[in-house]
């Protein structure tokens, strides 16, 4: 007397496969490789506003290391001074009499973009003030990318 079914009754070829086919496995694959390709490029333009943040934290620091300067010396570095009269005490005129660099590396600091930041007095913006910029991921002058202290 049998008590149940028994699986050997059936042949082999109507047993419900459980797994999944080579097919459905790359479609998911697939699916999956878009899904990252888009999420890859999406954190792509995350990193632009970053940089752009950092810029303007930039300029904000050197805009207090030039009016620092601007104290003790009693004018903003020139056009020709630059940026580098932060740290070293220029030798052209005007000669700051009293001079306190800001410490850190002696050069000036690159934007986010790898390319040391320009500076200029007056500014071309407001010719009261001098101004801090840089041209950007393009690195080319008066596109829109330009970035400036001034704005």
């Amino acid at each position: 007397m049998k008590l149940g079914k028994s699986y050997t009754q059936y042949p082999i070829s109507h047993i419900p496969s459980r797994g999944f086919t080579l097919l459905e496995i790359v479609i998911v694959l697939g699916i999956i490789a878009v899904i990252l390709g888009g999420s890859i490029a999406m954190l792509g333009k995350l990193g632009d506003g970053a940089k752009v943040q950092r810029a303007e934290t930039d300029f904000n620091n050197l805009k207090s290391a030039v009016s620092s300067y601007k104290m003790l010396a009693g004018t903003a570095p020139t056009t020709q001074q630059g940026l580098i009269a932060l740290w070293v005490k220029p030798t052209t005129p005007p000669v700051p009499r009293r001079h306190a660099s800001v410490g850190g590396k002696k050069e000036v600091p690159l934007d986010p973009w790898g390319v040391p930041y320009k500076y200029r007095n007056p500014g071309k913006i407001d010719a009261s003030d001098f101004e801090i910029y840089t041209f950007g991921p393009d690195q080319q002058e008066g596109t829109e990318d330009d970035m400036s202290s001034q704005e």
